[in-house]
């Protein structure tokens, strides 16, 4: 595949949704050249599901795609194993085998969505980590100091508070390092929490006689409730989810984030990036700019249809009004709730509702299989087509 290497795409590649670059100028370099580089992406299967966090850089990874360089998508189903901290304030458990090798089952589908699989070099971490010996690895270790490991920020935050810190988690970076040994990365991309991680790839390559790959960082979004966006607290917005859900969802999360989902999360052109921030500076309704970003995102995942989908039910639900403004409200067990206030006719005709897909977060879309046995604020449910109830906690 020709690469390649118009200033103006390459400047937008190294900019947009970046937070840092190690080393421009140089990576800058080697893309106006022509030459075809090798560049990284690795996730740990934690999750089961990839989230529109996860989506940054792997559309980075598609920007470099497009200019005709080869990309590596590295499943750490190793490194997912021993678990990364970087972005924890805790120890990460060890995940068994058999939790790493059910969460990646829909990687490749869902990476697919956003990349050209068929260009993607995917690799498991395991070919190579997995057979390094008690010598290999006391050699990779040797290059790293304990206080370049306990200088991280959340590290210390750790250990100043007296929370315990494994030996485990300083062979972390050591893995992750070494991934860039394996498949000779030229640049590897990730998160700003990934930042000691990547940078560890840069001491170990030369130990390798291999050239020092250059890192692009992209920032971390907030979720739905305002803060980092995390699997572990379930405000995320999955890859896989339904298109109404999708809609949904972006509709729910916070005015101020707008600019930054449509920076990060779409490619639309940074011109019309521009417009939204200018209108919304002034007295444009942050509504119709989120519907837009909404549209746009459900579209990526789902197609026209799917966006439209989204569209229609967000209209028909809130626009419409079909949420009664005297909603009951229940509390307690809410399955028994839900039975006693005649909302549905008996448990029986509920669990056909849930299995069939007719229970639906009011607002968000979010489908729901099961009903929940709590929640931390009032929410509305609807249930069927016209039913609507408010759980309160």
């Amino acid at each position: 595949m020709k690469i390649n290497t118009d200033a103006q795409k390459i400047e937008e590649l190294l900019t947009r949704g970046v937070d840092e670059v190690i080393h421009k100028e140089v990576l800058q370099k080697k893309l106006l050249s022509g030459e075809q580089l090798r560049v990284k992406l690795g996730i740990d299967p934690t999750s089961a599901n990839l989230h529109l966090g996860r989506s940054i850089p792997l559309l980075k990874l598609r920007d470099f795609q497009e200019l005709g360089h080869q990309v590596v998508f590295i499943v750490g189903d190793f490194t997912g194993i021993i678990g990364d901290t970087s972005d924890k304030d805790s120890e990460r458990p060890m995940l068994t085998r058999e939790a790493v090798e059910e969460n990646k089952k829909t990687y490749f589908a869902q990476v697919s969505k956003i990349l050209d699989i068929d260009a993607v070099e995917f690799r498991y971490n395991s070919e190579w980590l997995e057979g390094l010996t008690y010598r290999e690895i006391g050699e990779h270790a040797d290059l790293f100091s304990v206080s370049d490991f306990i200088a991280r920020d959340n590290i210390k935050r750790r250990l100043d508070a007296g929370k315990r810190v494994s030996l485990r988690e300083t062979l972390y970076p050591l893995m992750q390092g070494y991934d860039s040994v394996a498949i000779k990365a030229d640049v590897e991309l990730g998160g700003t929490d990934q930042r000691f991680n990547m940078l560890a790839g840069r001491v170990l390559q030369p130990h390798f006689k291999q050239e020092p790959q250059d890192i692009l960082m992209t920032p971390l979004i907030n979720g739905t409730d305002g803060r980092k966006m995390s699997s572990s607290w379930g405000n995320t917005i999955n890859l896989l989810a339904p298109a109404v859900d999708m809609y949904g969802k972006v509709m729910s999360m916070q005015d101020s984030e707008i600019v930054t989902y449509f920076t990060m999360c779409t490619r639309v052109p940074l011109s019309k990036v521009a417009e939204v921030r200018e209108a919304l500076s002034g007295e444009a309704n942050p509504r119709d700019a989120k519907m837009e970003l909404a549209f746009e995102i459900t579209r990526m995942y789902h197609g026209e249809e799917g966006a439209r989908e989204g569209e229609s039910y967000f209209r028909e639900t809130f626009q419409q009004k079909q949420v009664p403004e005297d909603v009951i409200e229940i509390s307690g067990d809410y399955v028994e709730a839900l039975v006693r206030t005649e909302v549905v006719a008996s448990k029986n005709e509920l669990r056909r509702l849930l299995e069939a897909g007719g229970v639906r977060d009011a607002e968000t879309g979010e489908k729901f299989t099961e009903m929940p046995t709590s929640v931390t604020e009032p929410r509305v449910l609807k249930i069927g087509k016209r039913r609507f109830v408010k759980l309160m906690p």
